[in-house]
């Protein structure tokens, strides 16, 4: 089981999307990290998701102690929502904020915590929960693929996903 364990945490380490999230989660592992959360994502070339962040008013809050646990879409997550959607919802901060929130989960849940649980429904700070599950060694949160785990920053962690979280209607 402990084999599986570790045969699956190294897949999702080697599946991240970019070099550069790759080299800091490997870096992370041997140096305690001094960047928070909002500048790995920019040292990382979250170019859509800093730019989201700062249009909600949400930059200073994931600058905070944390810890957080963000699951940080990639540009080509952004670029996959119908055109015309990112630019609408920068003009709109409130519901920016709501969808971006639901991105975010107070505490630090590393990609062990969850493939030795199954599988998790951690609430964000939107309110509503997240399901995340495990198949096939893969890890999932709400259909999106958890392509690059365990970006360490100095007040939590970022998990990669291949698709933007659309909170349930309401929240």
């Amino acid at each position: 089981m402990r084999a599986i364990t570790m045969a699956a945490m190294t897949a999702l380490t080697v599946l991240a999307t970019t070099n550069a999230s790759a080299q800091m989660a490997g870096h992370a592992a041997m140096t305690a990290p001094t960047k928070n959360i909002v500048e790995v994502a920019v040292d990382a070339g979250f170019n859509t998701l800093v730019a989201a962040v700062k249009a909600a008013g949400l930059a200073e809050a994931l600058q905070a102690k944390g810890p957080f646990t963000v699951f940080a879409p990639t540009d080509a997550a952004f670029a996959k929502l119908p055109a015309g959607t990112v630019d609408a919802l920068l003009k709109d901060p409130a519901k920016l904020a709501a969808i971006l929130k639901y991105h975010v989960v107070s505490g630090k849940v590393m990609a062990a915590d969850v493939i030795k649980g199954k599988g998790a429904k951690p609430a964000t700070l939107n309110g509503a929960a997240l399901a995340v599950t495990v198949k096939g060694g893969m890890v999932y949160v709400n259909g999106a693929q958890v392509t690059g785990a365990d970006v360490a920053a100095s007040n939590g962690v970022i998990h990669v996903i291949d698709t933007v979280l659309l909170p349930p209607a309401g929240k």
